[in-house]
């Protein structure tokens, strides 16, 4: 399947998320429905999104199945500024050591990284996405 080309950030918008927010992540199911899911991620130096979970939930085994996702990012302060991402699957990372890797990072990235709560991803089926935004919708300034 050929990819879209990779969207343009703005620096305002690359600003916004390299915090460590909590977005909403939209997955298509096998009949169509929508499936939404409040995840961790990672903005990569290259602009693609890290994204990881715990194998096999619902919305990687959508994301694996139909490859297309999207993400809405929200301010921890005011909500109604937001930015939204369409997204599609760049590389799933299913080799199990790099995915708890991925796993572990995020975890310090969100102050997750004491020392239980490490242990316990290392021992966990993992998988990794790494999604190309293939468009941005600002609400920053809303």
């Amino acid at each position: 399947m050929d990819l879209p080309p990779p969207a343009t950030l703005s620096e305002r918008v690359r600003t916004f998320l390299e915090q460590p927010l909590y977005p909403t992540l939209a997955t298509v199911g096998e009949d169509g429905t929508p499936h939404q899911a409040v995840i961790w991620y990672r903005l990569e130096p290259d602009d693609r999104i890290l994204v990881n979970s715990r194998a096999p939930r619902r919305w990687p085994t959508e994301l694996q199945r139909d490859g297309r996702g999207s993400l809405a990012v929200t301010d921890l302060d005011d909500p109604f500024k937001w930015v939204g991402l369409q997204a599609v699957v760049e590389e799933v990372v299913d080799d199990v050591a790099r995915a708890r890797d991925d796993i572990v990072a995020l975890a310090v990235r969100y102050a997750e990284d004491d020392e239980e709560s490490v242990a316990t991803f290392r021992t966990q089926q993992r998988i990794s996405f790494r999604l190309r935004i293939v468009a941005v919708h600002d609400h920053l300034d809303e």
